[in-house]
């Protein structure tokens, strides 16, 4: 039943205010229920046809499983995400990569040493499942654990025409290596480096050899230098404070730009335009992004899609172009709404 309103003739002016206020918020609220109702709509269409390329989710003991990218439907930028990996109580999420089905990993502990996995050997589920230990075919020594693992595929699915892997240490230290000594012939547990010079993998990335490295820290300091520089035996690549970490590399070009999350949901897409590049590797950062604690960086182009995992275990996917790329330095916009939780892992991918 529609209820009329009254005649307010006479009513006091606080009072009528009052009601006018009131109302006005009521009106706001009925426009909230529309627009929530529509944004509902909207995060229910597929994203893509059906693919098998896999996101696969990670976490540092390695609990694992992977789920078709088709099957995670386009939210919108600042989304609360869908609930993903389920792990022990005392796990959370902190990788997430992109594959074809038919690809392996490249599992790098922290001792540096690698191994191969089979995409297929990873367990499937719908989007929110339960993960099973990938470890336990690996024969790790006492106190190592799983620092990074990425496609071995030369970053095909991330739109890269990969020739070497980027590898990056806590504490700075930079080392390309060629695609084949990653290949099918990689024996079980080859030491990729030695961790007394600058510490346990922190980052990785797929390069073509003649891109431009962009090192980011914790803190949020950043560095840019051509890749060309590394030598074969590698190099520092950035110094960095006693009390900050890599947590990011990417490849870029002189015209693209790079992806940067923070703890606490924001991002920002820094364009390489508007931070220029060192003669050489091995000097201190300056501010890529204002933030206390930076998750990862990633190359990423207007029309990518974006995915960023929390340590609960929720996950959000939206297109990169929802984020204003920027030459200079910002705290980043909302990527992903959190509640009591922290962002841990972000991945790109190529449609």
């Amino acid at each position: 039943m529609e209820i009329m309103r009254p005649d307010l003739t006479g009513v006091p002016t606080n009072v009528l205010e009052y009601i006018q206020a009131l109302e006005a918020q009521i009106a706001e609220q009925e426009k909230g229920s529309d627009n929530t109702k529509r944004r509902a709509e909207t995060i229910l269409e597929p994203s893509e046809p059906p693919t098998t390329i896999q996101v696969i989710s990670l976490s540092k003991r390695g609990y694992a499983k992977r789920t078709p990218r088709h099957l995670y439907v386009r939210q919108r930028r600042s989304g609360m995400g869908v609930f993903d990996l389920e792990c022990p109580d005392d796990e959370s999420p902190t990788h997430l990569i992109i594959a074809e089905l038919e690809d392996s990993l490249i599992v790098v502990t922290t001792e540096a040493r690698a191994f191969r996995l089979p995409v297929s050997k990873i367990v499937e589920t719908e989007v929110r499942g339960r993960g099973e230990s990938i470890l336990g075919d690996f024969p790790l020594k006492d106190g190592e654990n799983l620092a990074l693992a990425f496609a071995a595929n030369g970053g095909a699915s991330h739109g890269i025409d990969g020739s070497y892997v980027v590898l990056v240490s806590q504490r700075g230290q930079v080392r390309r290596i060629a695609s084949h000594y990653l290949g099918e012939g990689l024996q079980p547990g080859t030491v990729l480096y030695n961790i007394a010079e600058g510490g346990p993998p922190a980052a990785a990335c797929w390069s073509t050899g003649g891109q431009d490295l962009f090192l980011v820290t914790k803190a949020g300091q950043a560095i840019r230098f051509a890749e060309k520089q590394v030598p074969v035996r590698g190099c520092l690549g950035m110094r960095v404070s006693p009390t900050d970490e890599i947590v990011g590399v990417a490849a870029a070009s002189a015209d693209g730009g790079v992806l940067m999350v923070t703890e606490d949901g924001k991002g920002t897409i820094r364009l390489m335009a508007g931070f220029s590049a060192n003669k050489s590797p091995g000097a201190g950062g300056k501010v890529g992004i204002k933030s206390d604690v930076v998750i990862g960086a990633s190359a990423v182009g207007p029309n990518d899609d974006i995915f960023i995992i929390s340590r609960l275990g929720k996950i959000i996917r939206f297109q990169a172009n929802e984020i204003p790329a920027k030459e200079g330095v910002v705290q980043g916009v909302s990527c992903m709404s959190l509640r009591a939780d922290e962002c841990t892992a972000l991945t790109t991918t190529v449609l």
